[in-house]
């Protein structure tokens, strides 16, 4: 499975921190905010990458990761000249894609806790997959609406009288189909190529699974001031009572045995003197201890 990370877009509800840096390179609390959707990817195992955003931005990305050989994984880019919805991404992404299955994640979504990565990868097989969550006000996401068996009926974009309180995040997995069901979509009156549309043509076809994220799981969306900064409290406040850093990736591909000691050590001695880089000296010491 290949994954996607969509970092497009202008970030207008953020104007005007967004003037100068893109929205997924904004810090949260101490690390881009782009770091927390890759290391959801390489949670679940995806070591090839794509990351999809405008002209002016992508050469950030690509001084921030690189081809992302110093994590022992494979990042590529592609360009979105104008932002026309989440589905464009798979369009954009055909030939990265070509036949195999595909994981997108919004570069500005987090996900925080005991997802059960390995079981959620080992058991799909085809179709689509959406992960759903309960929010007190449902009128900003996608709702999921159910018939009286709980059964997915179609997922209704922003609306002002939502059917349920069960919302769909910026984390979806679907089939080698994607590309050629992308590519039939028109665009909806809001000019963009709609997720949703994907999604209800999978529901359709009785192809569409749901993982409901429990209580346990907290899911940030980092599309307001608000969000922003909630994000940044909650992830100062886990590192602190954790004692680790939340989305370092190097510590990830370390654990995950992606790269080995001297790739880590050779990491660190890049890295300027700072928290970051005595965090990852300490971790190296320990991890190796074994």
């Amino acid at each position: 499975m290949k994954g996607i990370v969509l970092a497009g877009g202008t970030g207008s509800r953020l104007f005007p921190i967004t003037q100068t840096s893109c929205k997924q390179l904004l810090p949260v609390y101490n690390k881009p905010l782009i770091n927390y959707p890759m290391s959801t990817l390489i949670n679940f195992g995806i070591t090839e990458i794509l990351i999809i955003s405008t002209p002016q931005d992508l050469p950030q990305f690509e001084k921030l990761f690189s081809n992302g050989n110093q994590l022992g994984i494979k990042i590529s880019y592609e360009i979105q000249v104008r932002p026309e919805g989440i589905a464009q991404a798979f369009i954009l992404a055909e030939n990265f894609i070509e036949n195999d299955n595909a994981m997108l994640i919004l570069g500005d979504n987090i996900f925080y806790g005991d997802l059960d990565y390995k079981s959620i990868i080992n058991s799909y097989e085809d179709g689509g997959l959406i992960f759903g969550y309960q929010v007190l006000n449902p009128k900003r996401y996608g709702v999921i609406e159910f018939n009286k068996d709980r059964e997915i009926v179609q997922v209704e974009e922003i609306t002002k009288n939502p059917k349920s309180n069960c919302v769909v995040t910026g984390l979806y997995v679907y089939d080698s189909h994607i590309v050629e069901i992308a590519k039939t979509l028109e665009k909806s009156d809001r000019g963009e190529y709609e997720i949703t549309d994907i999604n209800n043509a999978y529901i359709a076809d009785k192809k569409m699974k749901l993982i409901m994220l429990e209580d346990h799981i907290k899911w940030l969306d980092t599309g307001t001031f608000e969000s922003l900064l909630e994000a940044g409290e909650f992830i100062a406040k886990v590192e602190k009572e954790k004692g680790r850093k939340f989305a370092c990736l190097e510590e990830l591909v370390a654990r995950k045995e992606i790269i080995d000691k001297m790739q880590l050590r050779a990491l660190i001695e890049q890295m300027p003197q700072s928290d970051y880089r005595t965090y990852l000296e300490q971790f190296a010491n320990k991890f190796y201890e074994k």
